[in-house]
């Protein structure tokens, strides 16, 4: 195995890279996939130049004590990959759905169209949040653009109430409504194609 972590952290950090090798005696990565290691696993902040370390870990088939490499110590500085699903492409966003108040209206009406409507980050302008009451049950999808369904953000896996994967697909399963009625944040990372749903 390949493992690679911080300078320093004596590969404990709980986010350090393992690629397994096998019986290979080479491995190739390209710039893109090196690149997405360390900024989604590691989760090292791009932009920045990292100290990491690199090793070997072999285990032999009949003994379970692990053998490891000298250690080779680089300087890696991440860039900012794509985003996993395409944001918004006016930057803005919102929640149509019976988990919510304003329904299933495409447009929403008033006052729905500002209250069901995302702030996007000032800083990161892939991530959107929205602070609403969901009345309990229900389901909902998020719209670009008010009016359109084609261009609608649906979930991957319409069971997981607290957050999972999504993608930018005019179909279901929608995204489902807390059982419980009350305030919820709802965050939609557009970089790592997640969103996460907290009551407040």
């Amino acid at each position: 195995y390949l493992e690679v972590d911080t300078a320093g952290a004596n590969f404990t950090n709980p986010n350090k890279l393992t690629v397994s090798i096998a019986s290979d005696l080479n491995l190739t990565f390209t710039v893109g996939t090196l690149n997405s290691y360390l900024s989604n696993t590691l989760l090292l902040k791009t932009g920045i130049s990292h100290n990491l370390e690199f090793r070997i870990k072999s285990v032999l088939k009949n003994n379970s004590a692990a053998l490891f490499s000298n250690v080779l110590q680089m300087t890696a500085t991440p860039f900012m990959p794509p985003p996993k699903v395409a944001p918004p492409t006016e930057g803005t966003l919102w929640l149509v759905g019976n988990a919510a108040a304003g329904g299933w209206n495409n447009p929403l009406l008033s006052p729905y169209d500002v209250t069901q409507k995302f702030t996007q980050d000032p800083n990161v302008n892939t991530l959107y949040t929205l602070t609403i009451d969901f009345i309990g049950g229900g389901g909902y999808k998020l719209v670009q653009k008010m009016g359109v369904w084609g261009s609608q953000y649906h979930a991957l896996d319409g069971t997981v109430l607290s957050g999972g994967a999504f993608e930018m697909k005019d179909s279901d399963p929608q995204f489902p409504g807390p059982a419980d009625a009350g305030t919820y944040k709802v965050t939609v990372d557009f970089q790592l194609g997640k969103y996460y749903v907290e009551k407040l």
